[in-house]
């Protein structure tokens, strides 16, 4: 075999390699200090710490917890390994562990970590972690120079795209605790016809990466592979939110009872950029407000162009979104600061971007 001979099947044998590496795992993130940035709001870090991970079940608020809380209803399509439970409704996916949450933390911190993210936010008296902005470099293409320079030129690859993932941990009436993953996703795009500038701006929130992250979550909690899988694969019969008008005011109808839609409702919130600032699960009600995910601010954000206005000009943005039972289905609105049902044209898009994540 000639020389020449030798590193053609060299270069093939890494081709190889490299595609057997992306079928293995096509989820390998990097963290990056670029792209865009969200900034975490700085009176959240006024809320108790004594409250940290409160979860439905009797009153509870992040400024109050109390110890009374009746029984939860289980959702349907609740599949059960030990202590690990996952339950689906629609096209969202959450874990329920029968561990308490003070436990779990420092567990789910390492688990992100170890997937290749920065944590941007890591408040436990809050029960929320929230990774930096990342890179899913299995996009790259494999090719034989890349795989050859290895590092070296990494940098110069880059899918346009990034994700950050928000964990949310609730404590549960049992003890144990909920885990809630929501993804956020950004991509680069041209600004201008003439392609020399470009913005980033955000793409839907991405399901099966939420499911992803929560199958490695029960691996990393001592689930097996298979058994992961097989838990995550369980799936439920699609809800369907409608959006309606009750006495003039823009609502969604869930046709799930009010636990499941409280959860939902909650991670509804965390995918579509919402800060829940507080929360009183006997009033049915999310204290809520939205930051904007640009980090250019001279751009306008998601919700801001969605609202018809600027990052410069529109104040903060907060909101009360009420959860209400009504006979077996669950009713949300959306109220003002003050309490007073929105009519607005502003409350009429916030009804339909939850609709539209409630699928």
């Amino acid at each position: 075999m000639n020389h020449f001979s030798r590193i053609a099947l060299l270069g093939l044998a890494f081709s190889l390699t490299a595609c057997s590496v992306l079928e293995e795992d096509k989820v390998q993130y990097q963290s990056s200090g670029k792209g865009p940035s969200l900034e975490v709001p700085p009176d959240l870090t006024q809320l108790s710490r004594d409250n940290r991970y409160v979860v439905p079940g009797g009153t509870v608020t992040a400024s109050g917890y109390q110890a009374s809380q009746p029984s939860q209803v289980v959702p349907t399509a609740a599949t059960t390994l030990s202590d690990v439970r996952i339950e689906r409704s629609g096209n969202q996916r959450w874990l329920v562990i029968g561990r308490p949450a003070d436990q779990l933390w420092d567990s789910v911190r390492d688990f992100w970590q170890e997937n290749g993210f920065l944590l941007a936010m890591d408040q436990n008296n809050l029960g929320i972690m929230e990774t930096d902005w990342a890179e899913n470099r299995a996009k790259l293409p494999q090719d034989f120079i890349r795989n050859s320079l290895g590092k070296i030129f990494d940098s110069l690859y880059s899918t346009g795209e990034r994700d950050k993932f928000r964990t949310r941990m609730e404590r549960n009436a049992a003890g144990g605790t909920e885990i809630f993953i929501s993804h956020r996703g950004m991509i680069e795009v041209y600004s201008s016809a003439s392609k020399d500038s470009t913005v980033w701006q955000p793409r839907p929130a991405d399901p099966e990466l939420e499911a992803e992250f929560l199958r490695r979550l029960m691996v990393k909690l001592g689930v097996s592979q298979e058994q992961a899988k097989g838990l995550i694969a369980t799936s439920a019969g699609k809800s369907r939110s409608t959006i309606a008008t009750v006495n003039g005011q823009p609502v969604v109808q869930i046709p799930e009872g009010f636990d499941t839609a409280w959860r939902r409702v909650g991670l509804s919130l965390d995918r579509t950029g919402f800060t829940v600032e507080d929360r009183d699960r006997s009033k049915g009600t999310y204290f809520v407000r939205y930051v904007e995910p640009n980090a250019d601010t001279s751009e306008p954000g998601f919700f801001s162009k969605l609202l018809g206005g600027s990052a410069k000009s529109n104040p903060p943005l907060k909101y009360q979104i009420v959860v209400r039972s009504q006979a077996d289905a669950t009713v949300v609105s959306v109220l003002n600061t003050t309490g007073t049902p929105d009519t607005s044209a502003n409350a009429q898009r916030i009804v339909k971007v939850l609709a539209d994540d409630l699928k």
